[in-house]
C-alpha cells in the first residue's frame, strides 16, 4: 500500500469545548498528519438548535494545544469575513500553531448560516465568483503581512464543482478536498488534473484529500488508487469524541 496521510476533522457540534480539547490532544499524541474542525454556525446533522462552537476560535484553541499534526478549517466559509480580514487571520494561527496551518476555503452551502447571521446567500455563481476574487485578495494580502507566515501556510480549496471550483483549484490552491466514494473522486481527481493542464499548473502541487468516514476502512486502497494523498477522517459525536477509527487507519498507515 502506498504512503498516505491520515486527518481527523473533530466537528465542533453536540459537543463541549473540554471533549473537543481532549480529542485533538489525543489525536495529535497518537500521530494524526492533520485535524480539522468546521466553519458553520449550526450543527449540520441531529437536533438543528444543539450546542455548536464557532470555528476560527475554536481552531486557535486547537493550534495551541496541539504541537505535531496540521491545522486548519475543513473548510472556512469564504463569504463568512472580509478576505484581508481571513488571511490575517490564518497567518496569525500559523504563528500561534508553529508553522503548521493551512488555510481551507470554500464556497459556502449552508443556507441556514447566511440568513441567521445576515450574510447574503446569493446564488452558487455568484458564491463562486466571490471566492475567485476572494483568493486573489488573500493572497495579495498574505504577500504584505509583517511578519510573513512561518510555515508554507497552504491553501486548501474544498468542492467538487467541474466548471468552476475544479479550475479555481487549478489556478489557486495547494490541497484540495472532496469526498467519496472512490469513483466519484476518481472522476473529480482527473478532471482537476484536466484544469492543471489547461492552466498550466503542475497537478503534483496539489495535495489531493479525501473527507471519509470511520465505515470506509476497506476503502482505503481504494482511495489511494483513485489519486488520494491524504484520507481525513470526518467525525461527529453526541458526547465524547471515539477516536477508535481514527487509531485503526494510523495503523494501516504505518
Amino acid at each position: 500500500m502506498a504512503r498516505f496521510k491520515v486527518g481527523i476533522q473533530l466537528q465542533p457540534q453536540h459537543t463541549t469545548m473540554d471533549d473537543l480539547r481532549t480529542a485533538w490532544r489525543a489525536a495529535d499524541a497518537m500521530g494524526a498528519d492533520s485535524i480539522w474542525t468546521w466553519d458553520h454556525f449550526y450543527p449540520l446533522y441531529g437536533e438543528p438548535d444543539g450546542a455548536h462552537f464557532e470555528g476560527w476560535v475554536t481552531l486557535a484553541a486547537m493550534a495551541a494545544d496541539t504541537a505535531h499534526a496540521q491545522v486548519g478549517m475543513l473548510v472556512t466559509g469564504n463569504t463568512y469575513r472580509n478576505p484581508e480580514l481571513l488571511a490575517d487571520m490564518a497567518r496569525t494561527l500559523d504563528h500561534v500553531s508553529g508553522g503548521r496551518a493551512s488555510l481551507g476555503i470554500g464556497a459556502g452551502w449552508f443556507e441556514r448560516d447566511y440568513d441567521e447571521y445576515g450574510y447574503e446567500f446569493g446564488t452558487a455563481g455568484s458564491r463562486l465568483r466571490a471566492l475567485e476574487e476572494s483568493l486573489m485578495r488573500i493572497r495579495a494580502r498574505l504577500d504584505r503581512l509583517n511578519p510573513a507566515p512561518i510555515g508554507p501556510l497552504p491553501i486548501m480549496i474544498g468542492g467538487g464543482g467541474e466548471r468552476v471550483t475544479l479550475r479555481i483549484t487549478a489556478q489557486y490552491a495547494d490541497q484540495w478536498n472532496t469526498f467519496g466514494p472512490p469513483e466519484n473522486f476518481a472522476h473529480k481527481n482527473a478532471v482537476l488534473d484536466r484544469w492543471c493542464a489547461e492552466v498550466g499548473r503542475d497537478p503534483a502541487a496539489i495535495e489531493r484529500t479525501v473527507g471519509i468516514g470511520s465505515h470506509e476502512l476497506d476503502a482505503v486502497e481504494a482511495y489511494l488508487e483513485a489519486g488520494a494523498d491524504h484520507l481525513i477522517l470526518m467525525t461527529g459525536t453526541e458526547g465524547a469524541f471515539d477516536l477508535g477509527a481514527l487509531e485503526r487507519f494510523l495503523a494501516l498507515r504505518d
